[in-house]
């Protein structure tokens, strides 16, 4: 299956402290891959310092400057300019201000912090998952993912279910979880990610399941691929089974954005290769 056609908007910088590949690099392998589209969308910075995880405050000038070079040395190459922004408490003059800091396409809302500090993400937590019900953890999650899209503060939000992100799933049917963010993205109009990197996490499995993307098709909610790309080998990857995974729950088309409008393109019509079990 060819990349054209489809873009790619989770793309982080070093800045991150987390990544490799600058801007002018990911561009280069976007236009090798034959990318329609590339977007960054870097961990937001704070306005006091935060965590270890994200660009400062002082870096955004870099961020903004290094995606208008890439800009401008790949002209024929779409460059979106976002953010992927932590859903926080108390944070919304500082969003306020971070809007007008640039002329941004589109913002993830992403959630990485539960209430009382623990990420989500982060292997330093992993005992929690180890020693307790994953169904609190759960459930913690999804009250926090649900409060994020009913604050229409993003364009969509990004890998809905992030928790599995070391293998560690409650029992049962898991739509108990899925369907109230469902009814949230169904009520205000807004799209999520199909994020590929939970192939290349423990989970081995696209962010979010066959579950949610079943239920949010037949709801009719807007949907996107994305790779979450640390490194510049990771551009893309796991297109063909993201692909692959919306054809089979129905979808027929993926959003993209330019100063916050949305658009739709058709998915690639070709057969995308086996998704991985």
């Amino acid at each position: 299956m060819p990349f054209s056609g489809l873009s790619d908007y989770h793309v982080h910088t070093p800045l991150c402290r987390h990544a490799s590949g600058w801007p002018m690099e990911m561009a280069a392998q976007a236009t090798a891959l034959g990318l329609a589209e590339l977007g960054f969308a870097d961990h937001n910075p704070m306005p006091e310092p935060f965590d270890d995880w994200r660009m400062r405050r002082e870096e955004l000038p870099r961020y903004l400057a290094d995606v208008q070079a890439a800009r401008a040395v790949y002209p024929n190459l779409p460059i979106r300019l976002g953010l992927e922004v932590d859903f926080l408490d108390d944070c919304e003059a500082w969003w306020d201000e971070l809007r007008t800091l640039a002329t941004w396409d589109f913002w993830i809302g992403s959630v990485h912090y539960l209430p009382g500090g623990l990420e989500v993400d982060n292997p330093k937590y992993l005992s929690r998952y180890q020693t307790e019900d994953p169904e609190i953890i759960w459930s913690a999650y999804w009250k926090r993912y649900e409060e994020c899209i009913r604050s229409k503060q993003f364009e969509f939000v990004g890998h809905p279910d992030l928790p599995k992100k070391f293998g560690y799933v409650p029992k049962g049917d898991l739509r108990r979880f899925y369907e109230p963010s469902i009814q949230a993205l169904v009520d205000t109009g807004l799209a999520y990610e199909v994020n590929t990197a939970g192939l290349r996490k423990n989970c081995q499995e696209i962010y979010p399941a066959r579950g949610f993307v079943e239920l949010a098709c037949a709801a009719g909610v807007p949907v996107l691929i994305n790779s979450d790309a640390h490194a510049v080998a990771e551009l893309g990857a796991g297109f063909r089974e993201a692909v692959r995974l919306l054809q089979q729950a129905g979808y027929k088309e993926a959003i993209r954005y330019e100063r916050g409008q949305r658009s739709f393109v058709p998915l690639p019509t070709q057969p995308a290769m086996e998704c991985r079990e």
